[in-house]
């Protein structure tokens, strides 16, 4: 029942506008549909959807984290960085993936100890983690990684998948499975819903937030790290901007941004519409700087399709209740 429901609902809707895009992509460009366009279109923003899916569960848990692009770009310059200095890099990985874990509990901290919103705190750090990585590179660019690393996110694994992709299959497998199949999953929405009462049931707030920020930290040094590892290079602007791309396809996914309301499919199918929009503009010869408006558009509305719903829906039920009320002769 609750899946026949998603049916009808936003996920249903998101279905249908993923199938219009992919038919007016097809009708664009006869290279829509091989193998190597499908392929090539995740791989060129494997990194983003990565994040997207812990970014799903900050957001259902009420708070956001716009630190992410810029802890991906640290993770980047920091295995750079350690790489040029004579670190080996798999040690360098390992540092890094604790620079990730350190970044998401100094969010965690200012959020839950010292009460501070996460849109602040995160707004923060996105410029404190940013400078860092321009510290650390400057505006010279760092490259000569091992043939094993740039094979991380270059080479194919099995069949056309690199290993990025496979982790997405297996990070978003392994968070669906957590959130909606599992005791913390439930106090995720349950937080995200209201977390004053959360706190009164005996759920330990801070506890279930600091978890989710700490993940958030680990998973985006591990996706910069995937991604110096595609582009094989790394610069103090790595990963810039890609924060706008991850919260909306989060937001697009039917995710309130009030908290306590969303799922993994409906982020999934908005990863796709994303991923297929911008792919179409770039076989249609669309410059980057529209198909940014054009996200930027897609944010506006996923945040505000779910609140005209909702004024909608309260209009509506009014509406019949004073017909009810008052029959019309």
């Amino acid at each position: 029942m609750n899946g026949l429901k998603r049916l009808w609902g936003w996920e249903g809707f998101l279905l249908a506008v993923l199938l219009i895009i992919m038919a007016v992509n097809t009708g664009l460009s006869d290279h829509f549909l091989t193998v190597g366009n499908q392929v090539n279109l995740f791989q060129l923003s494997v990194e983003k959807i990565i994040v997207a899916v812990i970014m799903t569960l900050i957001i259902i848990n009420g708070e956001i984290d716009l630190s992410v692009a810029s802890m991906m770009g640290l993770a980047a310059c920091a295995f750079g960085w350690m790489f040029n200095n004579g670190v080996p890099a798999p040690l360098a990985i390992v540092f890094v993936l604790g620079i990730g874990a350190l970044g998401g509990l100094l969010n965690a901290v200012f959020i839950t100890r010292v009460g501070l919103p996460s849109l602040v705190v995160t707004l923060a750090t996105l410029i404190g983690f940013r400078g860092i990585a321009r510290i650390l590179v400057e505006d010279r660019g760092i490259s000569g990684f091992p043939d094993w690393f740039n094979a991380l996110g270059q080479q194919a694994l099995i069949g056309p998948f690199t290993l990025s992709l496979l982790l997405f299959v297996v990070i978003f497998i392994g968070f669906a499975i957590l959130l909606h199949g599992s005791g913390f999953g439930r106090k995720v929405f349950v937080v995200g819903n209201n977390a004053a009462m959360a706190a009164y049931s005996g759920i330990d707030v801070a506890s279930v937030k600091t978890r989710l920020f700490v993940a958030s930290g680990v998973i985006s040094a591990l996706a910069g790290l995937l991604y110096a590892a595609r582009v094989g290079a790394v610069r103090g602007d790595a990963a810039n901007g890609f924060e706008l791309d991850i919260i909306t396809m989060v937001l697009l996914g039917g995710v309130s941004i009030f908290g306590g309301v969303g799922t993994l499919l409906g982020a999934l199918l908005s990863i796709l519409i994303v991923l297929n929009l911008r792919n179409g503009m770039a076989l249609a010869d669309v410059t980057g700087h529209i198909q940014t408006g054009v996200i930027g558009l897609l944010l506006i509305l996923s945040v505000g399709m779910p609140n005209l719903k909702s004024t909608l829906g309260r209009h509506m039920a009014r509406r019949t209740m004073r017909e009810k009320t008052w029959p019309v002769p």
